[in-house]
């Protein structure tokens, strides 16, 4: 679009990443740019699913909400990730609700563009196969964490995920780069807010992490490792 790498920003993303540029170039000629609010909500479940996103910036929350207004957070996605793609394939309305963490740049791709990018290149198809897989055993390391892990153990284990998958290295630790409340947290491991503060502040007085406007620096990572289990 305004620029080469910008013209060429799917290629940055797993899934689009084996096709070639020219390819690449049409699918940015189809592709439409959308921003969200902090907290507005993107999608809800069973919504129609003729969309898919592709985040140019900021962080995306994919939950659900059940109709007393308890939350569960299933994943949160950043920077070059992409949601929104099964109910593509099947045809299906939404599964849960997409909510922006925070301001979000994103792409949108429609559901025909998406197919026929599919049909020229299978490639993709492998690679949303593999999306899929992953988040299957996602859910499942979920399920066992709550079967098996107090709460403790779940919000150690969730805050060095996050670490992972969102960290920056800052001089004292790794900061967690998603604004996240502890309503936010304990919806991430299934726990109430109450249980939640509890372990956030035991794991303050110990020096195990620190926070500062919402966000969380992990310091001491292999105390946290062994508080899991």
């Amino acid at each position: 679009m305004e620029t080469e790498n910008e013209g060429l920003y799917l290629k940055q993303v797993p899934l689009f990443a084996d096709l070639a540029n020219e390819d690449i170039r049409e699918l940015m000629g189809l592709a439409r740019k959308r921003t969200f609010r902090s907290g507005e909500v993107i999608f809800h479940r069973d919504d129609p699913g003729q969309v898919l996103y592709v985040i140019k910036e900021g962080k995306v929350k994919i939950c659900l909400i059940s109709p007393e207004g308890q939350e569960i957070s299933l994943v949160v996605f950043g920077k070059g990730e992409c949601f929104g793609e099964f109910a593509l394939l099947d045809g299906l309305p939404r599964s849960a609700d997409a909510i922006a963490l925070e301001k979000v740049e994103c792409y949108t791709l429609q559901r025909s563009d998406f197919h026929r990018a599919i049909i020229k290149n299978p490639k993709i198809a492998i690679q949303v196969l593999e999306e899929l897989s992953k988040r299957l055993r996602t859910t499942d390391q979920m399920v066992e964490n709550l079967i098996f892990l107090d709460v403790y153990g779940r919000v150690a284990k969730k805050l060095l995920e996050l670490a992972d998958t969102h960290g920056t290295k800052v001089e004292d630790g790794i900061r967690i780069d998603v604004r996240l409340t502890q309503q936010e947290l304990a919806s991430m491991v299934g726990a109430s807010r109450e249980s939640v503060n509890k372990v956030m502040g035991y794991f303050t007085d110990k020096n195990f992490i620190s926070t500062d406007k919402h966000r969380i620096t992990l310091h001491r990572i292999a105390d946290l490792k062994r508080r899991i289990y």
